[in-house]
């Protein structure tokens, strides 16, 4: 499993001409879900999201996690995080997960990170409108396989 986390002052995930989900500061994250990812993929991921100190303290130093500085996270599903682009000029998405395999793992991250956070969240196999403002610009690429 991989995700794709952007500290952003704001973001929102539309589908349509609907907000389905949206934040103030906090953490935009985008899962993407391999063939052979399992729950504990999820949970590694959800994890490490939830305590990434990555907010800055009173002194400046990044030292902060999302909790702590009061924000939430917006988490939107993406395949093509998974994509291998090491070939020719068009991505292969064979290590994605196919849809009935990929949602109940990324529904997993959703849920075990609002256990403890305000979480909102895109909707799956939908095609979705995010907008974000970065806050650093700070992106950080999980990845569960290499110990995160």
């Amino acid at each position: 499993m991989r995700a794709l986390v952007q500290r952003v002052s704001h973001a929102r995930v539309g589908v349509d001409d609907r907000t389905v989900g949206s934040i103030s500061r906090g953490l935009l994250v985008y899962v993407g879900v391999a063939a052979d990812d399992t729950a504990e993929d999820a949970d590694a991921i959800a994890d490490k999201v939830r305590y990434l100190r990555v907010f800055p303290d009173e002194h400046g130093k990044i030292n902060r996690d999302v909790a702590q500085i009061g924000g939430a996270v917006l988490v939107v599903s993406n395949f093509s995080l998974m994509a291998d682009c090491r070939q020719g000029r068009r991505p292969g998405f064979d290590a994605a997960a196919p849809p009935e395999l990929a949602e109940p793992l990324y529904e997993r991250v959703v849920t075990r990170l609002r256990d403890h956070l305000p979480v909102e969240a895109g909707q799956f196999r939908a095609l979705m409108r995010v907008e974000a403002v970065n806050d650093g610009p700070l992106n950080l690429l999980l990845d569960s396989r290499r110990t995160i």
